[in-house]
């Protein structure tokens, strides 16, 4: 299958690409095949009795997460990258810096360092900053962060009033441009997209 990659995906190693679980022709088939199985993950994680028990800042997890969302379709759900990509920390960082954010989100929690919307935005940003996986991670920390509002009753954000980000679109565009400016501090750009 021939990939081709819009402005700010991640490359997959010819590797990564053999790990693909179902027969997909078309880069079509496999965003149906992924949609399909986040709409799975995400139905679990919102349920109420999933929500009062999972720790959303912890490594256990973020993986099992992943894997829901990715495990019908590639092999290597749920674990972490093992090649550098175009962004990201170097993958044999990826523990350690997961650590160090873990241990940032429990601490803004407990002492209310910030509103539960701007800890899930900024927790988002970090985990893609890390870059865990080989693929998925936009979309993997955008449901964290609708997660952390859900457990925390609070409304689900908007990011970019809800449009499909994997899009080669104005609001992806948008989006993107808000990653970058969040890499150099300036969160309110990805604020003011998340909310509305």
């Amino acid at each position: 299958m021939q990939y081709h990659y819009i402005v700010g995906q991640t490359p997959l190693d010819e590797e990564e690409k053999q790990d693909l679980i179902p027969s997909i022709v078309t880069r079509e088939d496999l965003d149906v095949f992924e949609q399909e199985n986040i709409l799975e993950a995400r139905k679990w994680v919102m349920q109420k009795s999933i929500l009062a028990k999972i720790d959303v800042f912890s490594k256990k997890f973020l993986l099992n997460l992943h894997k829901r969302m990715y495990g019908s379709v590639w092999k290597w759900a749920g674990h972490f990258r093992k090649t550098n990509k175009n962004i990201g920390v170097k993958y044999y960082i990826i523990p350690t810096e997961l650590h160090q954010l873990l241990g940032d989100a429990n601490y803004w929690l407990e002492h209310k360092t910030y509103p539960i919307s701007d800890l899930a935005v900024i927790f988002h940003h970090r985990l893609v900053k890390i870059h865990l996986f080989a693929n998925g991670n936009g979309r993997h920390a955008r449901m964290c962060a609708d997660v952390i509002m859900a457990k925390f009753g609070n409304e689900k954000l908007a990011w970019g009033g809800n449009s499909n980000l994997t899009k080669p679109d104005e609001i992806r565009s948008r989006y993107i441009a808000a990653l970058r400016n969040a890499d150099i501090g300036n969160y309110e750009p990805l604020l003011a997209f998340a909310k509305r």
